[in-house]
């Protein structure tokens, strides 16, 4: 779809809240669309990382829902997730989503200046994302070992490959940034 509608990024607010099912929707579906494995989002935790101030949403001038993105941190806030990055399909490849990831990078390093930040994706245009913005593929041990985000996991189709290996790789890429 080609727009020239003006795609607004920005923090997430309460009034956002309601968008918490369409966008785990979405993840859901995509997933799905590209076969590759991502772990159910709650609809409940999306809504309370909103809340928290640890979220960004994009929207159209019209307030057509585009995009979504959200941070978590582990080890007492010396690493942080980006994760749950998703861009509406009427929406792709409009840049949307380098749009939001540069603003839940931004946010990540306001929130937590120190921490190294991490993802993991299958997804090459993530990657090429990250890496712009100066993250470096890693090894799993590089980033969290906290227990609860690899719960998170447990909803992937893939979750038996990083069992089986216990937890030091999968299909997905680790991908870190550490500041300098």
């Amino acid at each position: 779809m080609e727009t020239d509608e003006e795609i607004v990024v920005r923090l997430a607010t309460a009034m956002d809240v309601d968008f918490a099912l369409p966008i785990v929707a979405e993840m859901e579906a995509s997933a799905k669309a590209r076969g590759t494995g991502i772990a159910k989002r709650d609809p409940a935790a999306i809504r309370k990382k909103i809340l928290e101030g640890k979220a960004v949403i994009a929207f159209t001038a019209d307030g057509i829902w585009a995009g979504f993105s959200y941070i978590q941190s582990w080890e007492e806030g010396h690493f942080v997730s980006n994760s749950g990055l998703i861009v509406a399909p009427a929406f792709r490849g409009l840049k949307v989503a380098a749009a939001i990831k540069s603003k839940i990078f931004e946010l990540s390093r306001e929130q937590y200046p120190t921490a190294k930040i991490f993802s993991i994706t299958t997804g090459l245009a993530v990657m090429k994302l990250n890496t712009r913005l100066g993250f470096e593929p890693v090894t799993y041990d590089q980033i969290t070992n906290d227990p609860l985000f690899w719960e998170g996991c447990k909803s992937c189709v893939n979750y038996p490959i990083l069992t089986g290996k216990n937890h030091k790789s999968c299909l997905c890429t680790a991908m870190l940034f550490h500041p300098q």
